[in-house]
């Protein structure tokens, strides 16, 4: 049984798609958490306002985590408003899919800037936080593509490849004080995202999953919970992929 009662939980990009299913799992099995967005903010209280029917506890803080500044109050405004921070989710994240031979710097900019750099400026003003909790966890999701590349998304596969580095770096630096770093990959999930694509394409990437169907955000939810139980405790530096078998 998971039980994430008593944990202050910040899950950065969590006003829609797995952020939002993340939070809203952590709170159900009784987490404090704080959901981040940056430009959604009806969609935010919308979650918010469902974790607190469900009888949870939620706030809403704005921010842009591609600014370092603002990633710092965000981590701060958290911290306060919950009490302490023992679990740090790195979710948010964006996508400009191009081809490399059409895709523009900005294209590249804003990609690196959201997933990569973002999570290095989150986690660099959480850590101290961290640290001083009991079995502190880091979590950051990475994505498939991340270890196995996919055309047209080099700007997104560069920056989850970089999570992957940053989430094994931090295994190895933080666990002297108990706190574990672990990556989730996963691979193509029904969100918004997913959503844009065709259906002849969407047909193309069930055959390539042995489970003929694309994952569900619950599912990827699920694992985060468990990652930051006590459950997980001595789980470290892992990339675990959730993909139907897609990379098996």
């Amino acid at each position: 049984m998971i039980n994430l009662n008593d944990k202050k939980i910040l899950i950065t990009g969590s006003s829609r798609g797995i952020g939002a299913e993340i939070a809203k799992k952590m709170a159900l099995l009784g987490a404090e958490v704080t959901l981040n967005y940056a430009n959604s903010r009806t969609r935010a209280e919308e979650v918010k306002n469902e974790i607190e029917a469900a009888g949870g506890t939620a706030h809403v803080v704005q921010a842009d985590i591609s600014d370092f500044d603002q990633a710092a109050e965000l981590v701060k405004t958290a911290y306060a408003k919950m009490g302490g921070l023992n679990v740090l989710v790195n979710n948010a994240g964006i996508t400009r899919d191009k081809l490399l031979l059409r895709m523009k710097e900005e294209d590249w900019d804003q990609v690196l800037n959201i997933n990569l750099k973002g999570v290095f400026n989150c986690t660099k003003n959480a850590v101290r936080y961290l640290l001083k909790a009991e079995n502190g966890k880091l979590i950051n999701l990475s994505s498939v593509v991340g270890i196995n590349g996919n055309a047209g998304q080099a700007n997104y596969s560069a920056a989850k490849a970089g999570i992957v580095g940053f989430t094994k770096t931090m295994a190895k630096e933080l666990a002297s004080k108990g706190v574990c770093s672990n990556a989730i990959a996963p691979g193509f999930i029904d969100t918004e995202m997913t959503d844009e694509l065709s259906e002849n394409i969407k047909a193309g990437v069930i055959d390539q999953v042995p489970l003929a169907r694309f994952g569900k955000a619950e599912e990827v939810a699920d694992l985060a919970a468990f990652l930051a139980s006590d459950n997980a405790n001595y789980i470290n530096g892992e990339v675990i992929k959730i993909d139907g078998g897609m990379g098996a």
